[in-house]
């Protein structure tokens, strides 16, 4: 038994190598475009991590190390895009006109995805017949004590007053996303204000948005590794066998994520601009697979920058102020995720809903996921403030949500992918009435 334990590490270590020197060839030797690679990666982790199982756990360091990498770039890259972005536009009131836009659009896109959730919750009944005692005790505890922490982090007012920060360089240091956008706003005017006097320093975190950049090429060269090693853990803990129990709820996720990104930003980019869907898709593509392996909208806001601005044309000025809004606000797949589970939880409780209740939970999801981002254990606590909408008692949404805990990483892939499609499909949108995006980029001509 002994020997045929090592003899597995063997075979796993060598096929992590073997793997490893496969992604290093396909980019050095045959230069092949890094989303081939980094989507590479993500098949090649995937079957790793199913066919070792736990054994694939050990080199999730490899991926943990690629996501702090990325998270080490998210507040320099926010305050010096957004900053440089402001002063490029020139006129203050050109800022007004671009957020109204985006915003507009944001709120657009969430209700649609509030409906497919409920949608798609209602065709595929995945509560029906769950047992929601059967969640374990520890699951519910760790619901339980999140939810008590996120009550404990202060009031709606409190939170919006968190926005401005009393010391930016702390708030930095915290990773605050929503103060330091408010900071780097209010600065960019600043020096747009001051005019010539201001133009240096203008200059500089120009200069630095552009270092800045560069660094995010830097890391993203190792992006297929860090991938690589993200889907060996998650499929190596958990398995396939964690799409099982749940497999409807998943399966009706998945879809209305799809559907979401190919007709609802589909629409937007076809139909509204008159621009090409594939080449769309194609351009974010890093960003995408780099949502889905981190799942972590934040950390990925560098590649989104990136492929938006480089692979879809739109200026940086645009692009450096709708996506970290976007990271911040569009919350669109967790807006899908909060009508599956008011439908699950419904299904599982055997609660007949009326339209009353549907316009409650649809209304409370669309708010609710809009102010995610500044709430910890977002998904948790927003799920159960859903569920109280339509009377489902504490005790009870704490049962639901810890049958679901143990599978969330496998949703929170898909809603995060979503997330920054649709943070991108707005910047397209928003840079293409602004008169900020050049087609002959967009559509691959340049």
């Amino acid at each position: 038994m002994e020997e045929m334990g090592i003899a597995t590490g063997l075979i796993f270590w060598a096929t992590v190598a073997a793997s490893f020197v496969l992604l290093f060839f396909l980019g050095n030797v045959l230069k092949l475009p890094l989303w081939v690679r980094v989507m590479t990666g993500l098949v090649l982790g995937g079957l790793v991590g199913y066919f070792f199982g736990e054994r694939a756990t050990i080199i999730k360091p490899i991926g943990d190390a690629f996501v702090q990498l990325i998270r080490m770039l998210v507040i320099p890259l926010i305050f010096t895009t957004l900053v440089s972005g402001v002063v490029a536009m020139g006129d203050p009131k050109r800022l007004g006109s671009l957020g109204i836009k985006a915003i507009s659009l944001y709120l657009i896109t969430t209700v649609f995805a509030v409906g497919l959730g409920l949608a798609f919750g209602s065709y595929f009944e995945p509560g029906v017949g769950i047992d929601y005692t059967t969640a374990s005790a520890d699951a519910a505890n760790t619901i339980s004590s999140r939810l008590d922490s996120a009550a404990n982090s202060g009031s709606i007012t409190d939170r919006l007053l968190a926005i401005i920060p009393t010391n930016p360089l702390q708030a930095m240091s915290a990773t605050d996303v929503l103060a330091t956008i408010f900071f780097a706003i209010i600065l960019g005017v600043g020096i747009l204000s001051a005019g010539e006097k201001g133009k240096l320093i203008g200059e500089v975190i120009e200069s630095s948005a552009e270092a800045i950049l560069k660094v995010t090429g830097f890391v993203m060269a190792v992006a297929p590794f860090g991938v690589f090693a993200l889907m060996a853990w998650v499929l190596g803990d958990q398995g396939l066998g964690i799409l099982v129990n749940l497999g409807k709820l998943t399966a009706a996720l998945y879809l209305a994520c799809l559907f979401q990104i190919v007709f609802v930003y589909g629409g937007i980019i076809r139909i509204i601009l008159g621009l090409p869907f594939f080449k769309f898709i194609r351009g974010i593509l890093d960003a995408m697979s780099t949502a889905y392996s981190t799942a972590s909208s934040a950390a990925t806001l560098p590649v989104t920058i990136s492929n938006v601005s480089k692979n879809l044309g739109v200026e940086k000025s645009v692009a450096g102020s709708v996506l970290p809004l976007g990271a911040t606000i569009n919350m669109d797949g967790t807006s899908i995720y909060l009508g599956l589970i008011a439908l699950f939880a419904a299904q599982a409780l055997e609660m007949d809903l009326v339209m009353t209740d549907y316009l409650l939970i649809a209304m409370t999801a669309t708010m609710a996921s809009i102010g995610a981002a500044g709430i910890p254990s977002a998904s948790l606590f927003l799920a159960v403030t859903v569920l109280s909408v339509f009377n489902v008692p504490e005790e009870a949404a704490i049962l639901i949500i810890a049958v679901i805990f143990p599978f969330d990483r496998i949703l929170d892939m898909m809603r995060t992918m979503t997330n920054v499609t649709g943070d991108a499909a707005v910047a397209s949108a928003v840079g293409k009435w602004e008169g900020a995006l050049d087609e002959d980029v967009f559509r691959g001509k340049k």
